[in-house]
């Protein structure tokens, strides 16, 4: 052991990761341009993080149909503020859809947008309730499904691919607002005793 006290200027490294140096950084970027912003350095495994983004990508579409069902058939006295809220739901739910499919295409794949096994490829349920209460309820439970599918995607990833995680982060902070707002509604479209 040393006699001298450990300071920052003597203190050994702490595995911190080194910076390329820009020569490798030039040649690395001419190697399989083709690739497009998959790098070699990319870590992740590509076809596992494919799968799972075409499997959010189907989730997303079919919350989009199912809350786009119920904004037109909300019924009862609190249908007006459920139907926008489901229009809302509808329109965000879609642009989750896109942003994931520009993000299969960014990393090489093919976003999958054939109807054929769409809700098998889903992790929600294609569950329409009878009574706007049971509608409410359906896509709660769908939100509650998307909420625990995007924290698990996010842990699987990690710091494998920051881009996709962050946008599964992002995606994830508004599908915990839709779950919020539909608690809410839940509460405000019970019956009245």
């Amino acid at each position: 052991m040393s006699a001298l006290p450990q300071t920052p200027q003597n203190k050994p490294p702490q595995n911190k990761p080194q910076l390329t140096d820009v020569k490798t950084l030039r040649e690395q970027a001419r190697r399989h341009i083709e690739e497009g912003a998959v790098t070699e350095n990319y870590a992740a495994n590509r076809e596992k993080v494919l799968e799972l983004l075409n499997e959010a990508l189907a989730t997303e579409l079919v919350c989009v149909l199912r809350y786009r069902h119920d904004h037109f058939m909300a019924r009862g006295f609190a249908s007006k503020t459920a139907a926008d809220e489901f229009l809302e739901h509808a329109t965000q739910e879609l642009e989750h859809a896109d942003r994931i499919a520009e993000r299969i295409v960014q990393l090489g794949g093919e976003p999958r947008f054939d109807p054929n096994g769409l809700t098998d490829r889903s992790h929600s349920e294609y569950r329409i309730g009878r009574t706007l209460q049971e509608a409410i309820q359906e896509n709660l439970v769908a939100e509650r499904i998307a909420i625990d599918s995007y924290r698990e995607m996010v842990q699987y990833i990690g710091e494998a691919d920051p881009t996709t995680r962050r946008m599964l982060e992002d995606i994830l902070a508004t599908e915990e607002e839709h779950a919020d707002d539909l608690a809410d509604l839940l509460l405000d479209a019970a019956p009245r005793t």
